[in-house]
């Protein structure tokens, strides 16, 4: 007897394990193509940013904004978003605005998602130069 039969006559979990992890790799890879990801919603919407943005350009801190800020949706839905989500927020708001060209690609790719077409990889920014 082979050595590979014989594992898989007495450990026939390792094989279906691999088997589920292929499924799942596959069936990620496919969501993400389409644009979709799992997740929860994110706490801080789009409006809730734009008043923290405001009113830190105002000179107010994030601790004193956090608790006028509603959550609209989900679980936590009227509740204060954490001081922690808060500044997640403003991270990210950083650091689209740090690469904007990373945003536009993004929303180009969403675009062609909506429309039935799946965008193919892009070169890296060393390969570009190196053309």
């Amino acid at each position: 007897m082979d050595c590979a039969r014989w594992l898989s006559c007495h450990f026939p979990q390792g094989a279906e394990r691999e088997n589920i992890r292929e499924s799942t790799l596959e069936g990620l890879d496919t969501a993400s193509r389409k644009g979709k990801h799992g997740g929860r919603p994110p706490v801080i919407t789009d409006d809730m940013l734009h008043t923290v943005l405001r009113r830190r350009a105002n000179g107010e801190s994030v601790g004193q904004i956090q608790p006028d800020l509603i959550i609209p949706t989900g679980k936590r839905k009227g509740r204060n978003p954490s001081v922690a989500s808060v500044y997640r927020a403003l991270a990210e708001q950083a650091k689209r605005e740090a690469y904007p060209e990373a945003a536009e690609r993004a929303h180009a790719d969403f675009a062609a998602l909506q429309a039935g077409e799946v965008p193919g990889p892009r070169l890296a920014l060393l390969d570009r130069a190196s053309l």
